[in-house]
């Protein structure tokens, strides 16, 4: 009943498309004694499911939501650990994610892609939905989490949690690390930051504007900014209050609807 439902989903949103117009230094090893190990650790799921919590909870796990990004429209349907995620790339193309699983279609029909660029497609549909429904995947069992510290952004107080993952599950880019400044009061994400290998590399800056609930789910759009590669993602907020990184580009999820 759960592959029916799946698919009737997918066909569904087929019909629709027809008709719609981005090198750390050594340092010594240090032990970490291992109570506090599990504290850190401990700590950091906590704030993350209170985070998760804040920005929508388990509405997140019954969802059906469109968006516009960068003139494209997006589709992410959440049935508990079943999903879709769609894209319409033009008027006759739509690509498709179904429970992990990639298809292009084409004037209705399927095309037969090569498996790099499958995964090229797959990756950017994948990494859209995953930023707009932030920190909704956080909870996902290749996510290690760790409590860093307590710091002042601005006047307000943050808790700083180390994302990283695991190679099996992780995705493609499982070796990226991330930081969360997640608000104290307000148990949401204000700031987050990430470093990546591939082209080069490279450090980016995320700080959150237009926030706004949609049917109980946070949304909310982001600055993204530019920092010098190997910059260490600590440093990230104390260069941004000194106004050293430099704007790149805006993250800007448009016209959410609740479906």
């Amino acid at each position: 009943m759960k592959k029916t439902t799946t698919w009737i989903i997918l066909l569904f949103i087929v019909g629709a498309c027809k008709n719609s117009s981005e090198t750390l230094p050594v340092i010594a090893k240090v032990e970490v004694p291992k109570k506090l190990y599990t504290e850190q650790h401990e700590n950091a799921d906590t704030i993350i499911s209170e985070a998760i919590e804040a920005h929508g909870g388990e509405l997140y796990d019954k969802a059906d939501y469109t968006f516009v990004f960068r003139k494209k429209e997006y589709r992410f349907t959440n049935n508990h650990s079943n999903y879709t995620y769609s894209v319409k790339n033009d008027e006759k193309t739509c690509d498709f994610i179904v429970n992990g699983n990639f298809e292009r279609y084409v004037n209705e029909e399927p095309v037969a892609l090569s498996e790099k660029r499958q995964s090229k497609y797959a990756e950017a549909l994948n990494s859209v939905i995953y930023f707009a429904t932030l920190p909704h995947k956080l909870k996902d069992a290749a996510v290690n989490k760790k409590y860093i510290q307590s710091i002042d952004i601005k006047g307000l107080n943050y808790d700083v949690i180390k994302i990283t993952f695991d190679q099996e599950g992780g995705g493609k880019d499982h070796d990226d690390e991330f930081y969360y400044w997640i608000n104290k009061e307000t148990k949401k994400i204000d700031f987050l930051a990430y470093n990546y290998k591939v082209n080069g590399g490279g450090v980016r800056f995320r700080s959150a504007y237009n926030r706004r609930v949609v049917a109980g789910i946070t949304f909310q759009d982001y600055i993204n900014w530019k920092a010098s590669v190997g910059t260490p993602l600590k440093e990230l907020p104390l260069l941004y209050e000194q106004g050293k990184l430099k704007e790149l580009s805006r993250i800007v999820t448009e016209k959410v609807v609740k479906k």
